[in-house]
């Protein structure tokens, strides 16, 4: 073999040696970038397990909840605006007419309660702490709203909204609400899970709370 052609053999394989490890660099930096994580921001973007269970600040009249594998309907809803802050309540009932109301806020993180309705209760609002079923509840906030509300609520369908919020240790809620000119009405409030609530929405336009 000549020198020339012992040259271009020796230049060829330096060629191949370089290609393999470009090749193999490429494949390093992209098997480190991996799919890129989400902003924190948004906790229904893109994630496949909440695309599933849909997303509660877009439920409206006729959707369906499964709470705790229990179903609901939507029958109605009501939006409320205080100052910069909005939350949306929305009436459930399911299959043997207990009727609920599910409440979803952001605080700035989502929270999602269900709430049920106390009408025996004699309770009144305003004292720092209250003892209501057997748990000592405390004062957390209180305030006034404007709402709107859909058919279905029982409500007028724009006005304001008094209420009193109490907590109790381990996420028990308790709330007074007064529509309009209407007396308290009590609630006592589960604090719920993401994963506890699956959303079936039944099409027409979509509502953000």
């Amino acid at each position: 073999m000549n020198s020339s052609m012992a040259y271009l053999v020796a230049a060829l394989g330096c060629l191949v040696a370089v290609g393999g490890v470009v090749i193999a660099v490429v494949a390093l930096r992209k098997a480190r970038s991996g799919p890129r994580p989400q902003p924190a921001g948004d906790p229904f973007r893109d994630r496949d397990a909440d695309v599933l269970r849909g997303d509660p600040r877009r439920l409206k009249p006729g959707d369906i909840v499964e709470i705790r594998q229990v179903p609901y309907t939507v029958r109605g809803s009501v939006h409320l605006v205080e100052g910069g802050w909005s939350w949306a309540e929305h009436l459930l009932d399911d299959a043997g007419g207990v009727k609920r109301w599910l409440s979803v806020e952001e605080d700035p993180d989502l929270e999602l309660v269900l709430w049920t309705g106390e009408p025996s209760a004699t309770v009144t609002p305003g004292a720092p702490t209250l003892d209501v079923a057997g748990r000592q509840y405390t004062w957390d906030e209180s305030g006034q709203a404007r709402y709107t509300a859909t058919e279905g609520t029982g409500l007028d369908p724009r006005g304001t909204m008094r209420y009193h919020d109490y907590q109790a240790p381990g996420g028990a809620r308790l709330s007074f609400e007064a529509y309009g000119e209407a007396g308290w009405e009590v609630a006592l409030g589960e604090k719920l899970l993401r994963a506890e609530v699956m959303i079936y929405p039944q099409g027409g336009p979509e509502q953000v709370s």
